[in-house]
């Protein structure tokens, strides 16, 4: 990609993917660092305060500043090179560490999906630590646009010998296009997200020989998002 400006062009320079990677990779080390710094210094507050309001104050911040970091590791988590070192793993298996990782991290949501599973003879070659990330990341995904939904269905089969798993949407109002979908990373921002989510699913399914695509039917407002992996 090239950072040249053409005549008639934005004075905006064209980054390099690679280029921002490293950006972003360096600028989170650098703020972790001090944001380590201001947790020890906290630490050492709260060892001198006395028990009251301001050892209260101190936990608080404390808090506040744990969850900047965690912001910190998931932005540079979805700039990050995807290479799996894959392993063989059962289907059904995945699909049972996708449902406790869901139990666990989506406690308020986690009765909303109904489940389909038939994918109990396969077997895949995968990264699962990627893999399960990935899909998680669809169901964050949905249920940040959609915080009033009541259900969602994810179904896992096997088709043709390939690993596939759908998650039905419901969505009365949707208006993007999925003609690239997962292919549009920083497009759409808000606080807290950055659009990294959906990119960096298709690029975890892509470095294992997979697809990541989706279909709206405007007739049933169902958004159908689906993940195909090749079996081992």
């Amino acid at each position: 990609m090239s950072t040249s400006v053409q005549p008639g062009e934005s004075d905006s320079p064209a980054v390099p993917w690679a280029d921002m990677m490293k950006l972003v990779r360096q600028l989170s080390h650098d703020i972790r660092n001090n944001l380590t710094a201001v947790e020890l210094q906290s630490a050492y507050l709260s060892e001198l305060a006395e028990e009251g309001e301001i050892k209260s104050e101190i936990q608080r911040l404390r808090q506040m500043v744990s969850e900047v970091g965690i912001g910190l590791q998931r932005l540079t988590a979805g700039f990050s090179q995807t290479k799996p070192v894959p392993i063989e793993y059962k289907a059904a298996e995945f699909v049972e560490d996708l449902k406790q990782k869901l139990a666990a991290e989506m406690p308020d949501h986690w009765n909303k999906i109904t489940w389909d599973v038939q994918a109990e003879d396969a077997t895949l070659q995968i990264d699962p630590q990627l893999m399960l990330q990935a899909l998680l990341e669809l169901f964050v995904n949905a249920f940040q646009h959609e915080r009033d939904v009541k259900s969602i269905s994810a179904k896992a089969y096997i088709n043709q010998e390939r690993f596939v798993f759908e998650l039905r949407e419901p969505k009365m109002q949707f208006e993007s296009s999925t003609e690239a979908w997962g292919r549009e990373a920083l497009r759409h921002v808000s606080p807290g997200h950055y659009g990294l989510g959906l990119n960096r699913v298709r690029l975890v399914a892509e470095s294992h020989g997979g697809d990541l695509r989706a279909r709206y039917d405007g007739k049933t407002s169902i958004l159908l998002t689906t993940v195909t992996l090749p079996t081992a």
